[in-house]
């Protein structure tokens, strides 16, 4: 996101644009990928998720939806709407999409980094196979599901033209237990995992990869990609809802420049840099009158 604003009646949002549809889309497409389009994109996620997860994010709700392809090729997250920093006591909220949750979230208990990895495991299953491991019809079905049966990806299990190395990728993300997960430890985890020690990350951070699926191009503003499920008597009962004084004040602060918070992150680390110059300056100082106070 670069910046956000708002007006008396609208909230604005600006982004990047990207118009090559999600990744669901996609795949309903064509019904399966193959491992090294599974791969790049898994890459593309993990680059995504390092980020969130080294700031005390968790996105909490991975899935192909939330996945969108660019013009290039590449992947990026989105929908963060009920990411949250990390916290030791999280219990209680526990939000997600069912398919896609792990089992200490549907069980409402603390969680941490590790349930994005059991989602890009999900994620990564779904890709190879066609659909996702537990199929329930509701939460508790999922549930059951998951505590029912450990997937455990067999050789005899793997479509041709996968490798053994990408179900022991999967075998380890959906682990139930999250301290023998993948990725308990942090996205460096996760990248070190043999399947992904061919990868190049920094060639994909810039963007330098030709990824093998490249998506047919749309035009960049399509009147068909336009929400059409507000009807007009909908939107002015929200217009006349905003106008109370009430909910204009549950926006105040919502204006976000990236330009400006680039800068203050320039100084406030300038500012510590100064600081820590300082306290070494002070320490030194200390050391020299010590000693010469030995000495006298």
């Amino acid at each position: 996101m670069f910046y956000a604003f708002s007006d008396y009646e609208n909230l604005y949002l600006v982004t990047d644009l990207v118009t090559s549809g999600d990744l669901r889309y996609h795949l309903s497409k064509r019904k399966k990928f193959t491992e090294p389009e599974t791969k790049f994109f898994i890459a593309c996620i993990l680059i995504g998720l390092e980020y969130m997860h080294n700031n005390g994010v968790i996105h909490r709700d991975i899935k192909p939806e939330n996945l969108l392809l660019d013009e290039r090729g590449y992947v990026h997250i989105t929908d963060m709407g009920i990411s949250r920093m990390w916290s030791p006591d999280n219990a209680h909220d526990t939000s997600g999409t069912p398919g896609y949750m792990a089992p200490e979230v549907m069980c409402r208990q603390n969680h941490g980094v590790a349930v994005d990895y059991f989602a890009l495991g999900i994620v990564c299953y779904e890709f190879m196979f066609g659909k996702r491991p537990y199929l329930g019809k509701s939460r508790k079905e999922i549930r059951d599901q998951i505590f029912q049966q450990q997937i455990q990806l067999k050789k005899s299990d793997i479509p041709e033209g996968w490798s053994m190395e990408a179900a022991d990728f999967i075998n380890k993300c959906l682990q139930r237990k999250p301290a023998n997960r993948l990725g308990l430890n942090g996205p460096h985890e996760v990248k070190q995992h043999v399947w992904l020690r061919d990868v190049e990350w920094q060639n994909i951070i810039e963007m330098k990869y030709s990824p093998t699926f490249l998506p047919n191009p749309r035009p960049p503003l399509n009147k068909d990609q336009i929400d059409k499920d507000l009807t007009p008597e909908q939107a002015e009962e929200s217009q006349m809802l905003l106008r109370r004084n009430s909910i204009q004040n549950l926006f105040n602060g919502y204006d976000f420049d990236i330009e400006q918070l680039r800068h203050q992150i320039l100084q406030d680390k300038r500012k510590q840099e100064i600081e820590d110059e300082n306290q070494k300056k002070r320490l030194l100082s200390n050391q020299v009158n010590t000693t010469q106070g030995g000495n006298e």
